[in-house]
Parts: structure tokens; sequence; C-alpha cells
């Protein structure tokens, strides 16, 4: 099994910046991607940004320019540094973790974006 521990969530005012990060740990053998997804109320889950063993790196057209994905492969993490924040950004993100085994995903962390 794969475990996956999320943290850095919380409440911003728009214009800020927040980080998330992303633990890997358990039966992880090899990493074919590490991304991270965003669920809001009422709306599917949705692609935020992903980025595979390579380093190749895709973004929602929502938060390109604004958001970056990077791994620690020594580490099995990876981040997410989110700037210019803005209330439409207000969701729980999921980090998701796919290997030749499967498809694994965190419990999620709420990302609040509010004056």
């Amino acid at each position: 099994q794969v475990q996956l521990v999320e943290s850095g969530g919380g409440l911003v005012q728009p214009g800020g910046s927040l980080r998330l990060s992303c633990a890997a740990s358990g039966s992880i053998f090899s990493i074919n991607a590490m991304g991270w997804y965003r669920q809001a109320p009422g709306k599917e889950r949705e692609l935020v940004a992903r980025i595979t063993s390579g380093t190749i790196t895709k973004y929602a057209d929502s938060v390109k320019g604004r958001f970056t994905i990077s791994r620690d492969n020594a580490k099995n993490t990876v981040y997410l540094q989110m700037n210019s924040l803005k209330p439409e950004d207000t969701a729980v993100y999921y980090c998701n973790l796919v290997n030749p085994r499967g498809n694994y995903w965190g419990q999620g962390t709420q990302v609040t974006v509010s004056s």
C-alpha cells in the first residue's frame, strides 16, 4: 500500500500564497507521476498540476503562471507552490500518485481563499 500525507492547507487572503506538501510512503516502487487535484463544493475533481518521473509538468489553464509543482525524489515528496491565490482556488486539494501498481490518493487538505 501507498500512503500519502498532505500538509500546508489553510485560510489565506486573495493575492496571498500557500505551499502544499505531499509525502509518499509505503510500497511506492517506481513513481510514474505525482500531482495535485482539487474539488470545490458542487464541482467535479479536477487536475491542478502533475509532474512525471521525468519532471515533465502539466498545469490546468486556470493556474498557469501562478502555481508551480516540484518534486524531491529523495524524499518521495511533491510540492505545490500557490501564488496570487484567488477565491475561485478555494477547494479541497488532493495529492495523487500513479505507479505501475495503481492510482493512489491522499485524504485532502482544505485551501480557502477569502478576505
